[in-house]
């Protein structure tokens, strides 16, 4: 299974350097360094890369547990292949240190799990050592690229690698230098990463689970071997959580499509579906507080370690009414039949897509306005400013431009930034207020105001736009909505169908719908949702 969501076979005979949605083989003996990350004939390398995690592994080892099988041949002799056809540093799966770490990470689940099985001869074993210290080598040597060039969820897979590399592999005697580096750099990502109200600075939420699971992974082991993290690593994981938390959707553990959304799984260890942030946000709350958020068993299972629990700090409970994530910019609102959340912050790190005051809108778990995600990060150029762009948000375009100036491939100019943002509360309504920096392209004066009302007493929401300093450029308000249970009225004059992706899972896209009001300068839409 690809990306959590489409099944490719890959036949017995898979040589592991296939592009399978290409049918491109990548030259096995190119040193990694002269393979690019991108090249119209080859397609999207995480085709590549994705079987290479070994992710697959932990459903199988899930299965010999829970029916009393065993195929540990199987999964040591798809090890064993992998390296065969793998020379060190060469072929597109040593291209990425994040990959590399991964991988063994995925690996040593089997390696404890089966540790004792015969199908682990000593051939494997010293095979499987070599590839690990090679592996270590390559991602230590090349830690300063995803520490300064990068910096994201990548810099903290390697330095979480590098940090436990000593306690998982003490036979290799370069992991002391390794860990020491690796630990003290770990929680300087940590700490970056991570703002002080919990929220991450990809602005994605699937790369923030993908955090929540690493911290699981690296606290768990830590305190296995009382190598405890500084406090501020703690701090930050129990932040995390309640951001994420606070967002999810108790009816089926969804969260708003937001963001980068590459698909990535980690580590999967439920059945759960991949949307579906219960299993892995439960985990880390069971690990720092010593309690489920839930008890049912399939969301329990992802839990590493019955002994690992650490009881460090208090349970976090869901709030309902307004709350703000000023240091991140999310905004959020719930009650008992209805949660939305909106986006309006300044940009200090990077940003992936151009969608500042973007507005999502769930009922009763149900997203009546969405994101459309954002499909695949080497596309056709069309897709790649629908998804990343403002219009694939509910937000306002201006004269067809997005809020910023798209450069080549993850880079945007003139980035977004918030002036003002903020709730107050009546006694009907809960209202919020924001203006941000935007269009800086075609006006260094342009602004958007918006302003949303939601009624506490049924599901309708009022969206009030304004766009200062570009008077003459036509302004449209777009809506992804995909459902008809909407009564819609605005005060624009004009209505237009607009094309709308969604993109649920990385590489996969279906229509949707999608409707905007074009305006002057000002524009106010009132959406009911007839539940």
């Amino acid at each position: 299974m690809f990306f959590s969501s489409e099944w490719k076979n890959l036949k017995k005979d898979y040589d592991w350097v296939t592009n399978p949605s290409t049918d491109f083989r990548y030259d096995i003996f190119k040193h990694w360094s002269e393979i690019p990350d991108l090249a119209k004939e080859a397609g999207d390398i995480k085709f590549v890369w994705e079987k290479s995690r070994f992710s697959y592994l932990l459903t199988i080892l899930r299965y010999d547990y829970h029916f009393d099988k065993n195929n540990a041949e199987f999964i040591f002799s798809e090890i064993e292949s992998w390296i065969d056809a793998n020379p060190v540093n060469q072929g597109p799966n040593w291209r990425c240190s994040q990959e590399i770490s991964l991988r063994i990470f995925n690996w040593c689940f089997a390696l404890d799990y089966y540790k004792n099985d015969k199908a682990l001869t000593e051939e494997r074993w010293n095979k499987i050592q070599n590839t690990i210290y090679w592996s270590l080598h390559h991602v230590y040597h090349h830690i300063n690229f995803s520490r300064i060039a990068v910096r994201n969820n990548h810099a903290i897979t390697e330095t979480l690698f590098l940090t436990v590399s000593e306690l998982l592999f003490p036979f290799i005697s370069e992991t002391k230098k390794w860990a020491q580096k690796g630990r003290k750099y770990f929680e300087e990502e940590i700490n970056y990463q991570i703002y002080d109200d919990g929220t991450f600075l990809q602005f994605s939420m699937n790369y923030h689970r993908v955090v929540i699971q690493l911290l699981s992974l690296g606290i768990s082991i830590s305190e296995k071997y009382d190598k405890p993290f500084s406090a501020v690593v703690y701090q930050k994981a129990y932040k995390s959580l309640n951001f994420l938390y606070q967002c999810l959707q108790e009816e089926n553990g969804y969260l708003p499509n937001y963001g980068s959304n590459d698909g990535a799984w980690f580590f999967p260890l439920s059945d759960t579906d991949y949307r579906d942030y219960r299993p892995q946000l439960n985990s880390l709350h069971k690990l720092l507080t010593g309690a489920y958020f839930y008890q049912d068993d399939t969301l329990i299972e992802d839990f590493l370690r019955d002994d690992s629990a650490i009881n460090k700090t208090k349970p976090i409970t869901k709030k309902y009414g307004i709350q703000s994530f000023d240091v991140g910019g999310y905004y959020i609102c719930k009650t008992e039949n209805h949660f939305t959340f909106i986006r309006c912050g300044s940009y200090k790190d990077r940003p992936f897509q151009s969608d500042n005051l973007h507005i999502d809108v769930w009922v009763k778990g149900k997203n009546i306005l969405r994101d459309s995600g954002s499909y695949k990060y080497n596309t056709e150029e069309k897709y790649i400013n629908y998804f990343n762009g403002t219009k694939g948000h509910n937000a306002v375009v201006v004269d067809k431009h997005s809020q910023m100036l798209k450069g080549s491939r993850f880079i945007w100019f003139y980035w977004t930034q918030s002036q003002n943002a903020h709730w107050k509360e009546t006694e009907e309504s809960y209202i919020f207020e924001g203006t941000i920096k935007a269009f800086q392209q075609l006006s260094s004066s342009a602004k958007h105001y918006r302003k949303v009302e939601i009624n506490k007493n049924d599901t309708t929401w009022k969206v009030y736009d304004k766009i200062i300093g570009l008077d003459s450029s036509e302004k449209k308000q777009i809506w992804h909505f995909d459902d008809a249970k909407i009564d819609w009225s605005s005060t624009s004059l004009k209505e237009q169908k607009e094309m709308s992706l969604n993109s649920s899972y990385y590489g996969v896209k279906t229509e949707g719908a999608a409707k905007s009001y074009v305006f002057e300068n000002e524009v106010e839409t009132t959406i009911k949702y007839k539940a």
